[in-house]
């Protein structure tokens, strides 16, 4: 699977910014697509992920601010983020998951939230 990811840029605290994604190539099996954020000297951490019946998972920093979409016939998945803030700052990579462990990550878009 090919992730291909588009949106991030520059954005002042309490804009808004869409990331967007498209899977290709093998996507047949494609169960969860989301967002991961990385910081500075951190790992990836789950933003948000939805399955393909339409169940959500975001981490409680997001949550009532940003809101994840699917498109399963276009295989895309796209994340509106809301009142941003400076803490939303980093690098989101679109992921997608089959069963049994498989995923493929995007190449990251650079999210900048300034004050």
């Amino acid at each position: 699977v090919q992730l291909q990811a588009s949106g991030g840029g520059l954005v002042q605290a309490g804009g808004s910014l869409r990331l967007s994604c498209t899977a290709s190539g093998d996507t047949f099996g494609i169960n969860v697509m989301g967002w991961y954020r990385r910081v500075p000297g951190k790992g990836r951490d789950l933003v948000a992920a939805m399955t393909n019946d339409g169940s959500t998972n975001y981490d409680d920093s997001v949550r009532g601010r940003f809101t994840i979409s699917r498109d399963n016939a276009k295989n895309t998945v796209s994340l509106q983020m809301d009142s941003l803030k400076r803490v939303d700052t980093g690098v989101y990579y679109c992921n997608a998951a089959k069963p049994y462990g498989y995923a493929s990550w995007g190449q990251g878009t650079l999210v900048t939230v300034s004050s």
